[in-house]
């Protein structure tokens, strides 16, 4: 008859109650906001438009009243660049199509030549580059955007890997969005970013994901080529030790029957 031992379960249930209790409270974002139907106002983030960087891609689109003269001018975008990746799955680079900013902060466009883009934001450059079409064209427009603006996403997501956006005002929750969200295992409340810098440094933050403060940290907004890389629970080693231990369980207890089945044989011969 099997024994049942009621002081260790007094012992293990609450631990379990307390556990799960515990899990479901680190997935859950923005703890600090309260439970109810009223609203809650936060403060607002100022927006820092990005600028314009050596070894950027443009896509530039520019039309006249002319349709000869317009795919003249849209003839640059064929020229090609690889990048990384988009999703965990894909292998090689994904090709883009735009103008490369060269190491003097110029891209070249058929007809207008060399213009001159370096620290400029998509809005300035846009207008620079219609200011030099209005000298060829009649009203031309001019559509500008980054064609390689790319962020990593790594660790507990559920599709790690570098995406590449064609808006560039996007936060960290969009960009966890685009890798699937968190996986149950990620610790929300330590997301890391590390961001280079103009000067070619960088710097690395913790962002809490279960406050609501992230909401208007500068960091809210991300910048072309931002990491972002989401370290791992508690639960999630456990579970990789509880699966590494049931595969040694499996192992030995299959190791065991056939060291019995052959202690069998070995007896029966014997006879």
């Amino acid at each position: 008859m099997i024994k049942v031992n009621y002081k260790c379960i007094l012992i293990i249930y609450p631990l379990l109650i307390f556990t799960s209790c515990a899990s479901i409270k680190n997935v859950k974002y923005f703890n600090d906001i309260a439970d109810t139907t009223n609203v809650t106002r936060l403060a607002s983030v100022n927006y820092i438009e990005p600028k314009i960087k050596p070894d950027d891609i443009l896509f530039v689109n520019i039309q006249t009243v002319d349709p000869l003269a317009t795919q003249v001018l849209q003839s640059g975008n064929l020229q090609n660049s690889a990048i990384g990746s988009t999703s965990a799955g894909s292998t090689g680079g994904q090709t883009v199509s735009g103008y490369l900013v060269d190491n003097s902060g110029n891209i070249e466009l058929p007809v207008l030549g060399k213009i001159r883009v370096i620290d400029l934001t998509t809005e300035q450059a846009r207008e620079a580059i219609r200011s030099k079409a209005g000298q060829y064209y009649k009203n031309p427009t001019v559509n500008l955007r980054f064609a390689n603006f790319k962020i990593t996403i790594l660790g507990e997501v559920n599709k790690p890997g570098t995406y590449v956006v064609s808006n560039e005002k996007i936060n960290i929750l969009d960009a966890l969005g685009l890798a699937g969200d968190l996986t149950v295992f990620g610790k929300r409340e330590n997301v890391s970013l590390i961001r280079q810098l103009d000067d070619g440094t960088r710097e690395y933050v913790r962002l809490d994901l279960t406050k609501s403060t992230v909401l208007n940290s500068p960091y809210y907004y991300l910048r072309q080529n931002d990491y972002i890389y989401i370290e791992p629970g508690k639960s999630r080693i456990v579970s990789s030790d509880a699966i590494q231990n049931r595969n040694i369980s499996i192992v030995t207890a299959i190791g065991a029957s056939l060291i019995s089945v052959l202690a069998i044989l070995l007896s029966t011969n014997k006879l």
